[in-house]
């Protein structure tokens, strides 16, 4: 009988080599995005065979590890059977367009498929977020050119700074309020669960200092099989009093990594402000997610 449990970071390798046979871009099919979130969006993982099987509250993600439509008839059928003996619907949530139409030719009318906006990845190209150059982007390498006359630098997060990193975020949460809004204090506290397993999880950051002083940190992760093809862009926070800086952050982190095809920066979740932010910066195209209910 299939059995989902907690995602420890002992998980992390095995999760990694299902996902590794994938060509997911999608910021769910990171492991260590899912230990950030597990306990707020109640995700549980299972392995069968060689698939990754991940339950949330709303659902369950499209298995990974499948490299055929047998493989994907296999784990969708082991799934369905855990769904009748739990009495809980089969809802395949956060799914790619080509995953969406897998099922769809595997299980036709079976199957009813819906899309929500909110919850599209914004994806770019790695050398438009690197160089800033074009036309549509005047306005941000303004902004980046504003904080440049500044006294700042910028540098790796280490164990030698990680705990400034920490005390940063801490910081902006108080002065954003975090500590008196729940649902803001449940992604603080996914924040902080990554930042304390940091260097396990197999993170990437960067931090930017004003004055010696941290006012911005950023990481994230490697997506996916194709070589060097999608980084996703997890956390990036700022002090915004300062002009320019989240411009800086983005591009100073961006320069720092090895050439990505595509820098993923996640979904807006339906915050306009976000949403606004997020097409400011151009992406290459938005990664469509679909749920496919059984």
């Amino acid at each position: 009988m299939l059995k989902f449990s907690s995602v420890k970071l002992s998980d992390r390798d095995w999760v990694r080599e299902c996902v590794s046979k994938t060509d997911f871009r999608g910021c769910e099919y990171s492991f260590a995005t899912s230990y950030m979130w597990s306990q707020i969006f109640d995700i549980q993982i299972a392995r069968h065979k060689g698939f990754y099987l991940s339950k949330y509250r709303q659902g369950f993600l499209f298995p990974a590890g499948c490299t055929c439509d047998d493989d994907i008839a296999e784990a969708v059928s082991v799934l369905r059977e855990y769904c009748r003996e739990n009495a809980l619907p089969l809802k395949f949530i956060n799914a790619d367009k080509a995953s969406a139409e897998a099922l769809e030719r595997l299980y036709g009318s079976q199957i009813e498929t819906t899309t929500n906006r909110d919850y599209y990845d914004y994806v770019y190209d790695f050398e438009s977020l690197a160089t800033l150059r074009g036309r549509k982007l005047h306005s941000k390498r303004n902004h980046y050119h504003r904080f440049c006359e500044h006294n700042w630098s910028f540098e790796a997060i280490t164990p030698d700074n990680i705990e400034e990193v920490t005390a940063m975020h801490n910081k902006w949460c108080e002065l954003k309020g975090v500590y008196d809004d729940p649902d803001k204090l449940r992604e603080a506290g996914a924040v902080i669960r990554g930042l304390d397993s940091f260097f396990e999880l197999g993170f990437v950051g960067g931090v930017i200092r004003v004055d010696g002083e941290i006012c911005a940190y950023t990481f994230g992760s490697a997506i996916g099989n194709r070589e060097n093809d999608t980084f996703a862009v997890h956390v990036e926070k700022a002090f915004a009093d300062v002009q320019g800086i989240y411009a800086a952050i983005n591009k100073e982190f961006v320069n720092t990594l090895p050439t990505y095809k595509y820098i993923n920066r996640e979904e807006d979740m339906g915050a306009e402000n976000l949403r606004k932010a997020k097409l400011s910066y151009r992406p290459a195209f938005l990664l469509d997610k679909y749920r496919i209910t059984f």
